[in-house]
C-alpha cells in the first residue's frame, strides 16, 4: 500500500496543506524546510489530523541535503511513495532590474531544487513505483510580466516534469505538475525584487486570490488519485491557458498592456 510522503517546503503554505490533506488518509509523512519552527508546527498538525512522520532541515539547494533525507525515508519508512518537490521563493522585477545573483538564486532553488529532489528520490521511486509531483506556477505557461526569472524557473519545472513523465513510465513511476496562480501564502516572506512597489502589487494579487492553500491542496489530491498530469487548481488558470493555447498574440498583447501598467505605477517608488 502506498502511504510515504516526503514534501519539501512543508514549513508553511501549501507544503503543510498537502501534508495535512494527506494526513487526513492516515499517511506517514516526510517534512523538509529550511524553517524548522514552522517544520515543528507542521508535524504537531499532522499527528492531530491523523498521520504520523518526521522533520528534517533540509536546503534544497544542496543536493547532500536531498540525499540525506532519501536516506532518513529509507530507515524511518522503509522507501517513499510519493515525492513532492514544492520548496520555492518568489521574486519580481523587470528584467533590466534583476541582477544575475537575483536569477542565480530564483534558479538554484525554484529549479535545480527540483531537479536535485528528483534526482536524489528517484531511486527509491523506481523501487516503489511511485509517484513525483512537482509544484511548478502558472508562470509556467504563462509568463506574465516583471518575474522573468521566476517565468524561466517555472518553465524549467514544467519542462522538466514532461521530460521525466515519457522516461520514466517504462519504470512506472507516474509524474503530475501542478500550475496553481497566486494564492493564500507566505510566499513573499522570501520575496526578492529590486523595488517596494513590486512586492505591494505580487501582494495584492495574493490576497485577492478566491482560492485557499488548503482548497488547492484538496484539488490536487483529487486530481492525482484521477492520475492527471498536469494539474491546473484555478478555474481562472484553465480558462488562460485555453485562450493561450487557442490565441496566443491575444495573450502577449493583454500581458504587454498590463507591463506597461505595471511600470507606470512601479515609477513613484524609484524616484
Amino acid at each position: 500500500m502506498q502511504n510515504r510522503m516526503m514534501i519539501t517546503g512543508a514549513g508553511s503554505g501549501l507544503g503543510r496543506e498537502m501534508a495535512l490533506r494527506w494526513a487526513r488518509e492516515g499517511w506517514q509523512l516526510a517534512l523538509a524546510d529550511v524553517n524548522e519552527a514552522g517544520l515543528r508546527d507542521t508535524l504537531a498538525l499532522v499527528r492531530e489530523a491523523g498521520g504520523t512522520g518526521f522533520i528534517q532541515r533540509c536546503d534544497v539547494r544542496d543536493y547532500s541535503q536531498l540525499t540525506a533525507l532519501a536516506q532518513s525515508c529509507e530507515e524511518h519508512f522503509d522507501g517513499v511513495d510519493v515525492i513532492v518537490n514544492n520548496a520555492g521563493v518568489a521574486s519580481g522585477g523587470f528584467f533590466a532590474e534583476l541582477s544575475l545573483e537575483d536569477w542565480d538564486w530564483q534558479l538554484a532553488i525554484n529549479l535545480m531544487g527540483v531537479v536535485k529532489g528528483c534526482k536524489a528520490f528517484l531511486p527509491l521511486l523506481t523501487r516503489s513505483k511511485g509517484r513525483i509531483i512537482n509544484i511548478a506556477s502558472m508562470a509556467a505557461l504563462m509568463q506574465g510580466p516583471a518575474m522573468s526569472n521566476y517565468n524561466v524557473a517555472k518553465a524549467g519545472v514544467l519542462a522538466l516534469s514532461e521530460s521525466l513523465l515519457v522516461e520514466l513510465r517504462q519504470q512506472e513511476v507516474a509524474v503530475h505538475v501542478v500550475c496553481p496562480s497566486y494564492f493564500q501564502t507566505n510566499l513573499l516572506d522570501s520575496f526578492r525584487g529590486p523595488t517596494p512597489a513590486m512586492k505591494a502589487q505580487v501582494g495584492k494579487l495574493l490576497e485577492s486570490s478566491p482560492i485557499t492553500a488548503s482548497e488547492i491542496a484538496d484539488y490536487i489530491y483529487q486530481h492525482v488519485a484521477q492520475g492527471e498530469f498536469m494539474i491546473l487548481p484555478h478555474e481562472q488558470g484553465r480558462q488562460a491557458w485555453q485562450l493561450k493555447q487557442q490565441h496566443p498574440q491575444a495573450l502577449y498583447d493583454e500581458m504587454a498592456t498590463m507591463a506597461e501598467k505595471m511600470r507606470s505605477k512601479a515609477r513613484p517608488a524609484q524616484a
